[in-house]
């Protein structure tokens, strides 16, 4: 099992340190810098700033949303940041999510499997430098009727092939992109649940292709805070924030992805007793309302020791990819807890 590292959101006060934590991930050997996008900083910016300044770790986008650039863009950016990064480039992609994709970028969120599904032909069409041509439900490329005649793209990727991932949580995401992609981003992951809650879904994806997980990458990314196992519950509430954000207000009462998985994974009464709060106002009884059981399963926490017991779980459970999120208050708390991740797959014989 290899290790990822997850940068999040640029632009939240810690920018300078985020860079030290991918250039110390670079020299631990840490396989993946991931950077994410919302509406805010765009993760593109950021992969090319960090791959300027790193070596071996590769950089990918987790995610670039769908909505937000048209897939002959995305093709485009993708093959320059493989170029400029000498070929260390992963593109991930993801739907966002509707408020974002309708609030933010006016594009409504309808048929996201369908959606996803053309963007990736086009994107992968475009990317192997073939004239573009597309006739699908959402994109027809050229356009009928008008001046555009069918192009190539002129940027030479460093490599033929550009890993493909798909964030997906739901069950009929999640065998897509077992059909279409190289890898699936996936965000709570219990190592416990994660046959029923992923690789089960992934793998029938796989089959309907005439694959197997073979090279499939399965990449979830974890949160993980390094301290005494006396302190897990005081490390475990650090996150609560966190868990009621996306089980409880990332989304509305009607569609919440982060929600439905809380609930496949048996907290049905506690992820509806969390939303409601949430979406009521009250932040901070739906962070009391979340389980210790569902961070702890969800999260790496404690010493070296257990967080190493924690990831031969994962490895056991199909996690091909652990991607972490080391948490921390300064950049020191920080490197010490990316040093911790590299130090625990050692000791979990996972190296």
């Amino acid at each position: 099992m290899r290790l990822g590292i997850n940068l999040g959101y640029w632009g939240s006060g810690m920018d300078a340190d985020n860079l030290a934590v991918a250039k110390e991930a670079d020299r631990l050997g840490y396989s993946v810098c991931w950077a994410a996008e919302a509406y805010g900083s765009d993760a593109a910016t950021v992969l090319s700033w960090v791959a300027a300044q790193t070596e071996r770790i590769d950089v990918g986008s987790a995610i670039f949303q769908i909505p937000a650039r048209q897939p002959a863009m995305t093709a485009m950016t993708a093959a320059t940041l493989d170029s400029l990064s000498g070929g260390r480039f992963r593109l991930g992609l993801g739907v966002s999510g509707p408020q974002v994709s309708e609030g933010w970028y006016g594009v409504r969120f309808d048929k996201p499997l369908a959606r996803t599904r053309e963007y990736v032909e086009i994107v992968r069409k475009a990317m192997s430098r073939e004239r573009l041509t597309y006739e699908g439900e959402h994109w027809t490329l050229p356009l009928p009727g008008g001046l555009g005649k069918p192009i190539k793209l002129t940027v030479h990727p460093q490599r033929e092939h550009i890993p493909l991932y798909i964030a997906a949580i739901g069950p009929k995401n999640l065998e897509q992109t077992g059909e279409i992609a190289d890898g699936a981003l996936l965000i709570f992951p219990s190592a416990e649940h994660l046959e029923e809650t992923a690789i089960k879904p992934l793998r029938a994806g796989r089959q309907k292709a005439g694959l197997t997980m073979d090279g499939f990458d399965v990449c979830p990314t974890v949160p993980l805070a390094l301290g005494e196992d006396k302190d897990v519950a005081a490390l475990a509430d650090t996150f609560r924030p966190y868990t009621a954000l996306y089980v409880g207000g990332m989304g509305s009462r009607r569609q919440n992805f982060y929600n439905r998985l809380a609930q496949r994974m048996g907290y049905e009464q506690e992820a509806a007793e969390i939303q409601e709060k949430y979406l009521s106002g009250d932040k901070q009884g739906a962070a009391a309302a979340v389980p210790h059981d569902l961070i702890d399963r969800t999260t790496l926490l404690g010493s070296v020791d257990r967080i190493a017991d924690r990831m031969k779980a994962y490895a056991a459970a199909g996690v091909t990819t652990l991607t972490l999120a080391p948490a921390g208050f300064t950049l020191d708390e920080r490197v010490a807890a990316l040093r911790a991740g590299t130090e625990a797959l050692e000791r979990a014989g996972l190296a």
